[in-house]
């Protein structure tokens, strides 16, 4: 009897066939948060890089130096591990192949992000950390081209 109903709610209110450029409503994939993840990254880089041991000895320096050291990088790999999980999600569900041929290399550079992401949780290097927020930027610029929208680059001072 259900089916019987359902059967003539369809045939008297038929529903226009829809399709969707992404798996997600328009308005939910974002660059930006990737962005944010990827400048916390490299200003926690900068934070350990400069962060200066206590002279030998001095045991309570000593301890406020690792507490604070492991701070830096638990809040560096976090915050790596985002951007890179926001970055896979724009790869895989915002992105299509007819992307492709406006950005060829775009599979090269989601791939290359995601290697730079691994490389920035694993080591303390400046060089990675800039290196991503460059390529995020460069997949930022690829997005909103997509889009056909003129959103300049958001540059951090």
């Amino acid at each position: 009897m259900l089916k019987k109903i359902t059967s003539q709610v369809k045939e008297f209110f038929p529903a226009k066939e829809v399709s969707a450029h992404c798996d997600g409503p328009c308005g939910v994939y974002d660059p930006a948060s990737a962005r944010v993840a990827a400048e916390a990254a490299l200003s926690m880089t900068k934070k350990l890089l400069a962060l200066e041991p206590p002279a030998a000895g001095n045991k309570e320096a000593m301890v406020a130096y690792h507490n604070t050291f492991s701070r830096y990088v638990q809040i560096k790999e976090e915050q790596t591990h985002l951007a890179k999980t926001e970055l896979l999600v724009l790869w895989t569900d915002y992105f299509k192949p007819q992307h492709l041929e406006q950005f060829p290399d775009l599979h090269d550079t989601f791939w290359k992000a995601a290697k730079l992401c691994s490389a920035v949780k694993v080591g303390v290097s400046l060089e990675d950390a800039t290196a991503l927020l460059e390529t995020v930027e460069k997949i930022h610029n690829m997005f909103w081209a997509s889009k056909n929208r003129d959103v300049p680059w958001y540059t951090a001072s």
